[in-house]
């Protein structure tokens, strides 16, 4: 929601789909229902994780603070190719208990939300980034795989 406001409040090009995002928002968020509250990164981008061989590393602790865990599984899969026989090993390896139809259920409404995160950070870096980043093929490819999954999350 404050990414929606810095988008309308810097007049983005995005401004018309911004009720569309936060109906999203709302579906996703109501779909999810109670959460557990961990501390989680936020950010698991590929880039974030480095193995030296022995171990691996999270960096890049810009977005850390306190969520549900769903939310940094449901990014690393997303971010990170992971199919859906791999998306539930993860589930289950983190959960340590075979996976229910209703936590998959709320993992997947937490993957998209994780996906339209990532796309309106983009808009929003569109519009305050000064990195030679070209944030708006950022976007839609962010968009595409949001709109991909959330396609997936309303027919399962």
């Amino acid at each position: 929601r404050d990414y929606a406001a810095t988008l309308a409040e810097r007049n983005s090009r995005h401004l018309a789909a911004i009720p569309e995002y936060l109906e999203f928002t709302a579906r996703l968020e109501e779909a999810v229902g109670a959460v557990e509250i961990v501390f989680g990164h936020n950010d698991l981008l590929a880039a974030n994780i480095l193995d030296d061989g022995d171990r691996l590393w999270l960096i890049d602790w810009d977005y850390a603070g306190f969520n549900s865990p769903l939310f940094d599984l449901g990014g690393l899969a997303s971010n990170n190719g992971l199919d859906g026989p791999a998306e539930r090993r993860m589930l289950e390896q983190y959960y340590q208990a075979p996976l229910t139809d209703i936590l998959f259920h709320r993992y997947h409404a937490m993957k998209c939300a994780s996906l339209l995160r990532e796309t309106m950070w983009s808009m929003v870096s569109e519009l305050t980034s000064s990195l030679d980043v070209d944030y708006a093929a950022y976007t839609a490819e962010n968009l595409t795989r949001f709109r991909r999954a959330y396609a997936d999350f309303v027919n399962t």
